[in-house]
């Protein structure tokens, strides 16, 4: 175990590996990609897969303030990745989705993701990988 992490709480030991989870998967993209993407932007692009979630959706449903999370889908935008349409019936609003190069680049990350993961098994143990899914998945009644 790594001495850093040692005398860490709960809370913090989470946070401490899941931004260095995150670090690790966000260069892992950018080192085999050509599209510089954020983690705050694959964040976004999460919410959005699969789904024509409205502008104001996203805004509320990320753990981005709104100024920064209509930054964010700019820049997306600017590199293509998603896209955004007038909802139907309602002039103000608008819907966002991903682009088929922004969901093509989803799935490649989900791949590098997926990788990841299995080094972590490797490393953790299968069942103990299985189980750490279970815990982290569970109601904690909180």
């Amino acid at each position: 175990m790594n001495s850093d992490f040692h005398n860490l709480d709960i809370i913090d030991l989470i946070s401490e590996r899941h931004g260095q989870l995150r670090k690790i998967a966000e260069k892992l993209w950018n080192d085999t990609s050509d599209i510089y993407i954020s983690n705050s932007e694959w964040y976004i692009m999460s919410r959005i897969y699969k789904k024509k979630p409205t502008l104001s959706y996203v805004s509320k449903n990320v753990d981005i303030s709104r100024q920064a999370t209509h930054k964010f889908i700019k820049k997306l935008e600017s590199k293509g990745l998603v896209e955004m349409m007038n909802v139907t019936n309602n002039n103000k609003e608008k819907c966002i989705q991903l682009t088929p190069l922004g969901e093509e680049c989803f799935s490649k990350n989900e791949e590098l993701k997926a990788t990841l993961e299995n080094k972590i098994a490797k490393v953790i143990g299968e069942k103990e990988l299985k189980y750490l899914k279970v815990l982290l998945q569970a109601d904690w009644g909180l």
